[in-house]
C-alpha cells in the first residue's frame, strides 16, 4: 500500500512548543467527541481549544467535556479573526465542508476536517486546489487510516503470508433506529436546499469501511476501472441503509463492501483479504488483525493507532507527512459520487422488514441481512446474487467517473 504523504512547505509553521489555538466548529453531536478527544492534548499543552462555533450555543453550564468555558461564536470568519486559531476541526454537515474549508483556509488556519471529505469529486478538486494554495494543512477524519493494522496487513500481504490475493470483502452490520435519523435534519438525506448531501450508508457511517478497503488494495487515490452498486432503504429516508457494492481497482482487484443499518444487533465491521493460501480479517474498529491459514490455529494481534490530531500537530511543527491529506481520499470519493449520481435506493418491502417499537423510537431490521452481509464478504457477491427477496438484478445506469452499473 502506498501513502501518498506530502512534505510541501507550509505557511502558519512553527517550532515553538506552545499549545497550539484550536477553534471546534461544530459542538454538538459528534462534535462533542472530539471535545473528549481533543481534552488530553490539551491537558499536555500540545493544543488550547480558544472557541467553539456552531449555530447553536452550548448550554450555560456546558463544560465542553471537561475544557471548561471558552468563547462562543455563530459565525466561522469571526471566530477565526478573534481568536486567532492556528487550527480548526470542521466537525459539521457534509455539504458545508467545502464553503468552510475555504473560510479557514482563507483565515490561515490549518485543518481536520471530518469525513466524508466532499459531497463530490469535482469539489474533493476544489479542496485540494485551495489546500494547495493556501500553502496549509488539511487532514481528513479517517481515524482507521491512522491504524498500524493496515501497514501490518501489507507487509503480510507483500511478504506472501496470503499467497495470490483472491479479492478484499467488507462486511459492515450496525442496527440503527429511527433516533439515529431524527438527529439532524440532513441525516439519511441525498440532497437538502439545493446541495448535495449523501449521507448513505456507504458514504458516512460505513465510510471508514469503504475507506480502509481500498487502502488495503492500494487504491485510495485512484479511479477503478469498475463499479456495480446496489443501494436500498427500509427507513423512511432518502439515502441508502442498507447496500452492497462491488469495483476492480485499475490493479485488477476484486473489492466488495456490503453494510447495513438494519441488523438486529451491532457487530464489529469486518474487512477480510482472501488469498490462496490464507485469508486474513481486519476489524478496524478494534484495529485487530486474525490470519487464519488452513490446518492451524488463527493467530490474532491488536495494535496501535495513531492519533490524526497529534499527527496534523507534528506536521505543522516538524513538518512530519500527514497520515490521510485530501488526495488520499480520491477512491472513497469516486464511490461516493458513484452513489450520489445513481437513482435513488430502491425501498425494501414491508412484508420484509420486522418493525419494532419502544418509548417513541422505531427499529426496522431485515430478517437474514447480516448472515447476506457476511455471506457477501466471503463470496464476493452483490445482495442480489445472493437471492434477498427484496434485491432487484443490475441494470446498466451512466456514471460520469467510471464504469458503473446500479443494481435497483
Amino acid at each position: 500500500m502506498a501513502r501518498p504523504l506530502t512534505n510541501r512547505p507550509l505557511k502558519n509553521r512553527t517550532d515553538d512548543t506552545a499549545p497550539l489555538p484550536l477553534l471546534l466548529v461544530g459542538v454538538h453531536g459528534h462534535g462533542r467527541s472530539h471535545l473528549r478527544a481533543l481534552l488530553p492534548l490539551a491537558k499536555a499543552g500540545t493544543i488550547r481549544l480558544v472557541g467553539v462555533c456552531d449555530r447553536r450555543p452550548p448550554a450555560p453550564d456546558d463544560d465542553l467535556e471537561g475544557h471548561g468555558a471558552v468563547p462562543y461564536f455563530d459565525d466561522l470568519a469571526t471566530a477565526l479573526k478573534r481568536t486567532g486559531a492556528r487550527l480548526t476541526v470542521l466537525v459539521t454537515p457534509i455539504h458545508t465542508h467545502l464553503p468552510l474549508a475555504a473560510v479557514a483556509l482563507e483565515q490561515g488556519s490549518h485543518l481536520l476536517l471530518e469525513k466524508p471529505t466532499t459531497p463530490s469529486l469535482a469539489q474533493l478538486t476544489q479542496l485540494e486546489e485551495a489546500v494547495s494554495a493556501s500553502g496549509l494543512a488539511c487532514q481528513i477524519g479517517f481515524q482507521s487510516l491512522g491504524s498500524e493494522a493496515i501497514g501490518e496487513v501489507d507487509r503480510l500481504v507483500r511478504e506472501g503470508a496470503l499467497g495470490e490475493l483472491r479479492g478484499i470483502g467488507a462486511a459492515g452490520a450496525w442496527k440503527r433506529t429511527s433516533a439515529y435519523y431524527d438527529r439532524a435534519p440532513w441525516a439519511g438525506q441525498r440532497r437538502m436546499d439545493g446541495h448535495e448531501v449523501v449521507d448513505g450508508a456507504l458514504t458516512n457511517p460505513f465510510a471508514h469501511a469503504v475507506a480502509t478497503s481500498l487502502a488495503l488494495a492500494g487504491a485510495e487515490s485512484g479511479a477503478p476501472r469498475s463499479l456495480e452498486l446496489e443501494m436500498y432503504r427500509a427507513h423512511p429516508i432518502e439515502s441508502d441503509d442498507t447496500s452492497s457494492l462491488r469495483l476492480r481497482t485499475s490493479g485488477g482487484t476484486t473489492l466488495t463492501v456490503a453494510v447495513t443499518l438494519c441488523a438486529p444487533d451491532s457487530q464489529p465491521p469486518a474487512i477480510t483479504l482472501h488469498g490462496d493460501r490464507a485469508s486474513l480479517t481486519l476489524e478496524y474498529t478494534l484495529d485487530r488483525i486474525t490470519l487464519r491459514r488452513p490446518g492451524q490455529e488463527p493467530r490474532t494481534t491488536t495494535h496501535g493507532r495513531a492519533d490524526l490530531m497529534e499527527n496534523l500537530v507534528a506536521h505543522v511543527r516538524e513538518g512530519v507527512p500527514l497520515l490521510v491529506p485530501p488526495e488520499r481520499t480520491r477512491g472513497f470519493t469516486h464511490v461516493l459520487d458513484a452513489v450520489r449520481t445513481a437513482p435513488d435506493p430502491r425501498p425494501i418491502a414491508a412484508e420484509h422488514q420486522e418493525v419494532e417499537r419502544l418509548e417513541g423510537v422505531t427499529h426496522r431490521s431485515v430478517p437474514g441481512i447480516t448472515s447476506l452481509v457476511h455471506e457477501s464478504a466471503r463470496s464476493l457477491t452483490l445482495y442480489s446474487e445472493l437471492g434477498a427477496p427484496w434485491a432487484r438484478p443490475a441494470r446498466t445506469s451512466p456514471a460520469s467517473t467510471t464504469n458503473t452499473e446500479v443494481h435497483q
